[in-house]
């Protein structure tokens, strides 16, 4: 049995969140059973179906839940002790791409997404509500850079636009070990528009 760490600090809820985010990333949304989230979970069954409807709605909740378990690197407001504004938009062009680990599991979450919100409108919220989340998140960052005078002005909107759609086409082909994208290549590309936009040195991105 997959036991889910810390369970015995946690809610059922939060249990159940944890377990799903897990089975959905490793077999995907449609082969993904109440019934082994549960005995993940640690839980019953009933107890799954109390909290959550539908594989939708858990798979809605599920996604949000992993992003919130993120969000102290991902989209809090303390990001660290950055030594500059470009060394934090390196970060998180680093924390939105699929590295093995907890960042590959979340890619696949949103690729079940992706795939479920194209077929079914009542994930498109969700979609959306997430997209709008990382936008604020990188349109924050590129502000208080251009406010402390460290980045170039530009129309911030159009740019984070750009970044998430390169983040994402990118990022897919990362995932499916496409050859002609390794991750460090596609890392630079995405900070070489970036940086060019705000006047930055375009060469490695900084770690």
């Amino acid at each position: 049995m997959t036991a889910v760490p810390g369970t015995a600090r946690r809610s059922a809820r939060e249990q159940i969140l944890d377990a799903a985010v897990e089975r959905i990333a490793s077999d995907g949304i449609d082969a993904v059973r109440i019934a082994r989230i549960a005995m993940d979970a640690r839980v019953s069954t009933s107890l799954v179906h109390y909290h959550f409807e539908s594989r939708e709605a858990l798979l809605a909740e599920a996604l949000e839940h992993s992003f919130e378990l993120a969000g102290d690197v991902r989209i809090g407001e303390d990001n660290g002790d950055a030594p500059s504004h470009a060394h934090r938009l390196a970060a998180m062009i680093d924390q939105c791409m699929p590295y093995p680990g907890t960042l590959e599991r979340d890619w696949l979450l949103w690729v079940e997404l992706w795939l479920r919100a194209a077929r079914r409108p009542e994930l498109r919220e969700t979609a959306a509500r997430l997209y709008e989340r990382m936008h604020r998140w990188f349109g924050a960052a590129i502000e208080a850079g251009i406010a402390d005078g460290e980045f170039a002005e530009t129309d911030v909107g159009p740019l984070v636009d750009r970044i998430l759609a390169l983040l994402d086409g990118f990022g897919i082909r990362a995932l499916v070990r496409d050859p002609a994208v390794p991750l460090p290549w596609a890392r630079a590309e995405v900070w070489r528009m970036l940086a060019r936009e705000l006047g930055l040195d375009q060469g490695v991105p900084p770690r």
